[in-house]
């Protein structure tokens, strides 16, 4: 008897140590998606930017420096800050915005948002000005019945 009961509790830790596993298989997976792959492609990203810095480009450092870039090397850059034109030596890692990049991405999201604007408001008027020509069909019907 106690070992029938000594069975059924062994087949019951075996199946909740496979739940078990089944669960952190899971929790890890999830926290892959949310957490892990996120911060990569943003890590990716910034290495692009950094990588497509060039010569005559505003950049901003992490230190909250802002300079044009003069000269580019492999590992480092060379910028000037300010009206007597500082120069300095930073590494590549530590740029943080390219502030020419952004200015250009954001011109062309507001040519793009402009252009849909007015693609729509032509839509508009198209369907206002159809709008009215079937009117005036309609009404030329009706006054022929009245005759």
């Amino acid at each position: 008897m106690y070992s029938a009961l000594a069975m059924a509790a062994a087949q019951q830790g075996a199946a909740s140590s496979s739940s078990m596993i089944i669960l952190m298989v899971v929790l890890f997976g999830v926290m892959y998606f949310v957490m892990i792959r996120p911060q990569k492609k943003k890590q990716q990203e910034e290495q692009t930017m950094r990588d497509s810095v060039q010569v005559g480009d505003e950049i901003t450092t992490i230190g909250g420096i802002m300079g044009r870039v003069v000269t580019v090397k492999e590992d480092s850059l060379i910028i000037e800050t300010g009206a007597d034109r500082n120069k300095m030596k930073i590494a590549r890692w530590a740029v943080s915005a390219n502030n020419t990049a952004n200015e250009k991405a954001e011109a062309e999201r507001a040519a793009a948002k402009e252009a849909a604007e007015k693609e729509k408001k032509a839509k508009q008027e198209e369907a206002i000005a159809a709008g009215k020509a079937k009117r005036k069909k309609t009404k030329k019907k009706d006054d022929t019945f009245d005759e």
